[in-house]
């Protein structure tokens, strides 16, 4: 009997979404009570899910808690944890495939908010690559290295080896300050010039370094300190 009312219930929360969707309205132990029904089978999943919201505070909390962490919360397996933790990944993937064909480089605020929604919620320092073809549109983002802020290992090699396979004719790198302010330090600056430098024999423009932290970033390339670099 009881699995019928679950069932029942389940069905009308889905032909709810299926004819409204969500808005800015829906509560948010709402949407994590519909995306645990794919992870946790002929269970009640609104008390879940408002175990979840009041432990770790919004659904974007509950993305981002590590996994040791969410299954600590009452109902959630390990199986449940990796759906949710599947969520984030899943939405900068979107993001990259959906303005590969729309983003420039020359357009530089563009370039800096695909590369912060690509930035979401990482807590440990991220290299990336985005490459542009001879039109100026995107080819591809490709992430290079992550680790904690003072050991991501920058392979100038890797970075050459990725445009050359993007057939790059510029590129934009980026990386990310956890916790920290966009301010570009000297080993940036270093490393900068020297993969500005490795791609110049490649007939590769590098044209930014975009820092960020959190909801904002500096362009290095716009940047007065910096510009010069990339003269």
């Amino acid at each position: 009997m009881g699995k019928g009312i679950h069932d029942g219930h389940r069905e009308r929360v889905k032909q709810e979404f299926l004819k409204n969707g969500f808005n800015e309205n829906t509560p948010p132990h709402k949407i994590l009570e519909m995306l645990l029904f794919y992870g946790i089978a002929r269970k009640d999943t609104n008390e879940i899910a408002h175990d979840l919201i009041n432990r770790f505070g919004s659904v974007s909390g509950v993305f981002e808690a590590p996994v040791e962490e969410l299954v600590k919360v009452n109902g959630v397996s390990l199986h449940t944890a990796s759906l949710l933790k599947l969520m984030i990944p899943i939405i900068r993937f979107y993001v990259s495939e959906k303005n590969e064909k729309t983003i420039n480089y020359t357009n530089t605020d563009d370039v800096c908010d695909f590369l912060l929604k690509q930035y979401i919620s990482y807590t440990k320092e991220v290299f990336s690559v985005v490459s542009f073809g001879g039109n100026g549109r995107m080819l591809g983002f490709d992430v290079l290295g992550e680790g904690n802020v003072s050991e991501v290992n920058i392979s100038i090699r890797e970075v050459v080896e990725t445009v050359l396979k993007r057939n790059a004719v510029c590129a934009v790198i980026a990386h990310n300050h956890p916790n920290g302010v966009a301010v570009p330090s000297n080993e940036d600056v270093a490393v900068t010039q020297n993969i500005k430098s490795a791609l110049r024999h490649i007939n590769v423009n590098l044209v930014d370094h975009i820092v960020i932290a959190d909801d904002d970033y500096v362009s290095m390339a716009q940047s007065r300190l910096f510009r010069s670099i990339f003269n």
